[in-house]
């Protein structure tokens, strides 16, 4: 992936489009993506999956006078693309026009790739032995310890990409990617009530990525400190979100009730609710495009959208919803820069330590992970099985486990009391930990 091959791939992307206008179509968009993957899995040491590709991946959206197709194709041959357009403007031709159909108006991008830190060329020159024994190494440190009894497997990956986009609104530009994933899960426990969890770390940086050491240490720490698990009484009590679940839960389905499609589908319980309190003062929210090192960072977006910092909760205020240009138009809005999804998703940190958000509870969840899904977005109520530490006193007192906790995310967000100052930008959607004033937990009989 040289300067060489990516000027060769903007200069493919661009006699394509050029090819299509003389053929009729009224707009074209050409994306190339070129990705390199290694992928490496150990189960109790041994080698149960390695993988290691390459692919060249073409994309195409043809428009005639509002009508839209798309077509695809990983057959780089100019008569096979010719041919592949040809067939999407005859396609195009005979669908129905859209009126909010078309690519975005040209806007300048004015960052630079190379300033967004997320091209890393050391982990070009990682050789696969050295990642398979970095897995191979966090897999045996967890299961030195004494209290796991099984590896639920151990992993490394990386992944080096170029994203080039030409259209035919003389937008054209390209960039480089790439990020690392190391991480191992075990099972700890005795007889039946055996229970699993691990930990996982990503960068877009090899010298940022945390060593097996501390990879392998925080998985044991989460799996080991479920031994002895247990269900509590149902009842309502406080909440706190251990970090990786504020992102995971919270602000996972709060990005899905702000997304365009499940807001045109009038799916969404936060349906124009802009400009409202929907939130607790202490919640902002951001989708930052343009975090360095940040795993969704980009100079522009799927559609050639530049990249941008959106304020999408101010002091609990919403701010603004998560926008392509296709969904922008159908609710009178500008695009948010969210062509391809979300960027880099994050609650801003508080100032309160985690410790003393936890201290703050007299009896409660830690919630630390949760199974299943069960979120409906047109309501925003959640149901979903649940795991983590029972609080009495300020205290951790105990693992539980086999309860579901249920609630509204709108009631959740008002009801935060405490956000911390733990926030990890690491993960594409992340927060920190938070509280939250009351949630049904179901365990035995009824909730009181």
């Amino acid at each position: 992936m040289n300067a060489k091959t990516n000027n060769n791939l903007m200069g493919l992307a661009e006699k394509l489009v050029a090819y299509g206008r003389s053929k009729g179509a009224s707009e074209v968009e050409v994306s190339i993506q070129e990705t390199s993957r290694f992928s490496v899995n150990v189960r109790e040491q041994n080698v149960e999956r390695l993988t290691e590709a390459g692919n060249l991946d073409l994309g195409m959206r043809v428009f005639v006078d509002g009508k839209l197709a798309t077509a695809g194709s990983q057959d780089m041959s100019e008569e096979t693309l010719k041919r592949l357009t040809d067939n999407a403007i005859a396609r195009a031709r005979l669908g129905g026009a859209d009126p909010f159909a078309g690519l975005p108006e040209r806007e300048d991008v004015r960052v630079k790739a190379g300033d967004l830190k997320i091209f890393d060329p050391a982990i070009l020159e990682l050789s696969p032995e050295s990642k398979i024994e970095a897995a191979k190494k966090t897999e045996a440190l967890g299961l030195a310890d004494k209290r796991i009894k099984v590896s639920t497997g151990a992993t490394y990956n990386s992944v080096i990409a170029s994203f080039t986009l030409a259209n035919s609104k003389g937008f054209a530009g390209s960039y480089k990617k790439t990020y690392v994933v190391c991480g191992a899960g075990f099972q700890a426990g005795e007889g039946d009530n055996l229970l699993q969890d691990g930990w996982y770390e990503v960068s877009t940086s090899a010298a940022k990525l945390p060593p097996p050491e501390a990879i392998a240490k925080k998985a044991v720490e989460r799996v080991t400190r479920l031994i002895g698990a247990r269900k509590v009484e149902s009842q309502n009590v406080p909440v706190v979100f251990e970090a990786p679940v504020t992102g995971s839960l919270l602000l996972g389905f709060l990005a899905q009730c702000l997304s365009g499609p499940t807001l045109d589908r009038r799916q969404s319980f936060l349906l124009d609710k802009l400009g409202q309190k929907i939130g607790s003062g202490l919640i902002t929210i951001y989708d930052d495009g343009l975090l360095p090192g940040g795993q969704g960072t980009s100079p522009f977006d799927a559609e050639g959208v530049p990249a941008r910092k959106t304020l999408v909760m101010e002091a609990g205020v919403l701010k603004s919803y998560l926008l392509n240009t296709y969904y922008g138009r159908k609710l009178k809005m500008a695009s948010t820069g969210n062509a391809g999804g979300l960027n880099n998703f994050h609650m801003a940190n508080g100032a309160t330590k985690a410790a003393d958000i936890v201290k703050s509870v007299d009896k409660g969840l830690l919630l630390t992970g949760t199974i299943g899904f069960g979120r409906v977005p047109t309501t925003g109520d959640i149901s979903t099985g649940a795991f983590g530490l029972w609080i009495e006193k300020g205290e951790p007192v105990f693992p539980v486990a086999e309860i579901t906790i249920s609630g509204n995310l709108a009631d959740v967000l008002k009801g935060i009391e405490m956000v911390g100052d733990d926030l990890d930008p690491n993960d594409t959607v992340s927060g920190p930990t938070v509280k939250t004033a009351v949630m049904s937990i179901g365990g035995k009989g009824e909730a009181k």
